[in-house]
């Protein structure tokens, strides 16, 4: 009967279900009710308690045939009550949807794509989720504040994952949502599809907000798996949208087409027990030579026409790894001139270890190593595992073999991820 007799396996079962529904179906969920109610805090805290009604309800009724059609229901059911019984919350509701009819409604766009000059071919975003992103991404937010609610509220990244995404602290990532949120809700930012005129200058922080669930989907910051296949994809999809609503918009052929020739790769990053593989040993045979080539013709397209924006160059720079047949015969030299670009255009210290990698790829060990002693100093590596493994690794390639073992050592109290674990394990052993 239900309610009875449920076993701890049922339950897990259910946890599972849940877990996966989340996943897929809270950033849609979660724009919906923002959507329906104006409130950001209201949807995040009645999409919380639906989940929690889901824990309880599922393991004896069983999962919904349509999980997400439930969630939403039962989240809507849950705002409403709390609208009746918090009169004050409701009237500060009703001043927000007031500011939002009478908000100048966004002209409706040329539907060849001229005249705006930002490419934007239709009336509405196809994507509820898009809306909101684009809300997020106000110019009237902090640049890291509007990624850090966007990945936490639409990506449903927890909170401790979008602070290693940025490589804070988990209560710093907490000050900035809140802080976020606080300035949307005094601010009566509405949650409204930005006119064409407005689309450019909002793009930028959308573009990294996508890239930022991507990075998440590529290596997880925690978790049994290398990587997220469903953030990764799902980044994915989303960049499309944006390529598609802004042809004319290079940067977003540029992200897209880093995506695509990194996602490329997916199948070949991990070995049978789920382990990482490092570039230079993966079989290209298994690279998705079809998404490659996409990625590559938006390459061009990113880089024609104008300067070129960072995701375009680092586009470049994954077309020539994939180009390459193996590492040896991979073109260096231009990867560290395009390192050189990127530098200048988003100087990070993230940036300069990856050039380094490169600059020892074209000139040796040696060299690239002491661009890498020169970062040490740099307080924002000091949480960022690829830092020490790369310099495990020219340690180890010239014969210091102490130092390279104290580095994957440091690198190992770093990693969250069992599988890379795993991998720095290994390679104390060697």
């Amino acid at each position: 009967m239900p309610g009875e007799g449920v076993s701890p396996g049922e339950g897990h079962v259910a946890a599972e279900a849940v877990e996966a529904v989340f996943r897929e179906e809270r950033g849609l969920l979660l724009a919906s009710l923002v959507r329906r109610f104006g409130d950001l805090d209201l949807a995040e805290e009645v999409t919380s308690e639906a989940i929690e009604a889901a824990l309880r309800h599922w393991p004896a009724e069983g999962v919904p045939a349509r999980p997400g059609a439930w969630l939403l229901t039962t989240a809507r059911r849950r705002a409403v009550d709390r609208l009746r019984r918090d009169q004050a919350y409701a009237a500060r509701l009703a001043v927000l949807a007031a500011d939002a009819e009478r908000a100048e409604p966004a002209p409706a766009p040329d539907a060849s794509g001229s005249g705006s000059g930002s490419g934007f071919v239709s009336g509405e975003l196809p994507d509820e989720r898009l809306q909101l992103f684009f809300t997020c991404a106000h110019p009237s937010l902090a640049a890291e504040d509007r990624t850090a609610l966007t990945l936490r509220c639409l990506a449903g990244l927890t909170t401790p994952e979008v602070a290693r995404a940025f490589l804070v602290p988990t209560a710093t990532m907490a000050q900035r949502i809140v802080r976020a949120k606080k300035k949307i809700r005094e601010a009566r930012i509405p949650f409204r599809v930005p006119g064409p005129d407005e689309l450019p200058e909002r793009l930028p922080g959308v573009l990294q907000v996508v890239y930022s669930v991507f990075t998440e989907g590529y290596a997880a910051s925690s978790g049994p798996r290398l990587q997220r296949l469903d953030l990764a994809e799902e980044a994915i999809r989303l960049a499309r949208i944006l390529r598609r609503l802004l042809p004319a918009e290079r940067e977003s052929a540029g992200l897209l087409a880093l995506l695509l020739l990194v996602h490329a790769r997916r199948d070949a990053r991990t070995g049978p027990e789920g382990e990482p593989v490092l570039l230079e040993d993966q079989d290209r045979g298994r690279w998705d030579r079809p998404m490659i080539e996409e990625g590559r013709a938006l390459v061009v397209r990113a880089l024609t026409g104008g300067p070129a924006g960072p995701y375009g160059v680092q586009a470049a720079i994954a077309a020539l790894h994939d180009e390459a047949a193996d590492v040896a015969a991979t073109d260096w030299p231009q990867i560290v001139a395009l390192y050189d670009v990127l530098r200048t255009l988003t100087p990070s210290p993230v940036v300069e270890v990856n050039r380094a990698v490169a600059v020892a790829m074209r000139d040796g060990p040696g060299a690239g190593l002491a661009l890498l002693d020169a970062l040490a100093g740099e307080p924002r590596l000091r949480a960022y595992p690829p830092y020490a493994v790369a310099r495990g690794d020219l340690l180890g390639r010239l014969g210091r073999d102490g130092e390279a073992a104290a580095a994957y050592r440091e690198a190992l109290e770093l990693t969250v991820t069992e599988p890379e674990r795993a991998a720095l394990r290994r390679k104390l052993g060697e």
